[in-house]
């Protein structure tokens, strides 16, 4: 009842039919052990996720309902209603500082969460879709979020090519439509980041955000729509 061990992950039942404690390292981190999962863990050397630090398990955040469907058929996991949020716990901004809770005020619906909470960079691929060897690097990226630009968030990139797809004989010929840089749920959340403690981070240095000269080399024209530059802070 147990199949052979492949890079080290045991596939199927981990013990047969014996009832255990999930394992996460063989269940969750298996489909979402690239990338993801090593993040969360800091196993990549970043920035260990908060929620990790605090004992939480994925299942904390991701329901059995989201896992398994509602019966209805979305696009995208973007779609899916019930996906985690962060406010479906912080649902008010508790604290203090009038500071802090200006910062909320002016950036909500303008930056995701991640946009400002997400402290330490996360994998982004490079020559996976290029048909070369695999390569993935640490990196941290903002923008604009391709599914709703009136927001600024976390970019992860997805370096397809104009003929990725050539030996199959498929033309990419409406390749310009979409990025290649695409909103991702960064798991690298703390409470107190960079951009948290100064405005100076985006407003003047705009430390991460797209530009022209940083964009993929050859990529898609749609990726310009994607740069945003901060405004300057007033007094």
């Amino acid at each position: 009842m147990k199949s052979p061990a492949v890079s080290g992950i045991s596939l199927g039942l981990i013990q047969g039919h014996k009832f255990i404690k999930k394992n996460e390292g063989k269940t969750c981190a298996f489909c979402h052990g690239g990338r993801v999962y090593p993040e969360y863990t800091g196993e990549y050397g970043g920035s260990t996720d908060i929620h990790y630090q605090k004992g939480m398990m994925c299942v904390d955040c991701h329901k059995k309902e989201e896992m398994h469907g509602d019966g209805t058929r979305y696009l995208t996991k973007q779609d899916v209603k019930d996906r985690p949020k962060c406010t479906n716990c912080h649902k008010a901004i508790k604290s203090d500082t009038l500071r802090t809770r200006l910062a909320h005020d002016a950036h909500k619906g303008k930056v995701s969460c991640y946009g400002c909470h997400a402290a330490g960079q996360y994998r982004n691929c490079y020559t996976c879709h290029k048909g070369e060897a695999k390569e993935a690097k640490p990196g941290f990226i903002l923008g604009k979020n391709p599914r709703n630009p009136k927001e600024v968030t976390t970019l992860r990139l997805i370096p397809t090519v104009r003929d990725t797809f050539v030996h199959a004989g498929i033309k990419q010929e409406h390749f310009d439509r979409l990025p290649n840089y695409w909103d991702t749920p960064a798991h690298t959340i703390k409470k107190r980041t960079d951009r948290t403690r100064s405005c100076d981070i985006c407003h003047t240095e705009r430390k991460d955000f797209l530009t022209r000269g940083t964009l993929l080399k050859d990529g898609s024209r749609a990726n310009q729509g994607l740069i945003h530059v901060p405004k300057p802070i007033t007094h």
